[in-house]
């Protein structure tokens, strides 16, 4: 069982199950809630996760190549993101890896797969081996 918590500790969470993806994501919505170039996330299945303290607080944003709203919950005391979910990804959960306790979760993280790509920061290389998606699976645009 990984768990993770928000920066104060307020919120927390946890997930049982195998990783469904590894994903590094470079849209502009990613960019804005981690305030740096990119989100580094794993999926995982919603049935073996839980918020096991706090109540996160949500915001929906309708992404513009799906037209799916995407949820993100956030702590509302220090607003660390700690996952998002909506239809585009069914029952999983997008899990921020930067939240979790593991030292070694970082580390284990390697996406499989870069999303977003013509909106990567030009001086940020491509991860050796991951795919490089211009948007979401099964979307026509880039946001």
């Amino acid at each position: 069982m990984a768990k993770g918590s928000c920066f104060c500790g307020a919120c927390a969470i946890e997930y049982t199950g195998e990783i469904q993806a590894k994903a590094l994501c470079h849209c502009n919505d990613c960019k804005k809630i981690t305030g740096s170039t990119y989100s580094t996330n794993i999926i995982v299945p919603g049935q073996g996760f839980s918020v096991t303290s706090g109540t996160p607080k949500t915001i929906g944003k309708k992404g513009a190549d799906t037209g799916n709203t995407v949820t993100s919950h956030f702590c509302g005391d220090c607003g660390t993101t700690l996952f998002r979910d909506g239809p585009t990804f069914g029952e999983n959960k997008v899990i921020k890896v930067g939240i979790l306790d593991d030292s070694n979760a970082l580390a284990d993280a390697k996406p499989g797969v870069e999303l977003y790509v013509p909106l990567r920061a030009p001086w940020v290389e491509s991860i050796e081996g991951a795919g490089q998606l211009k948007n979401m699976p099964g979307s026509d645009s880039v946001n």
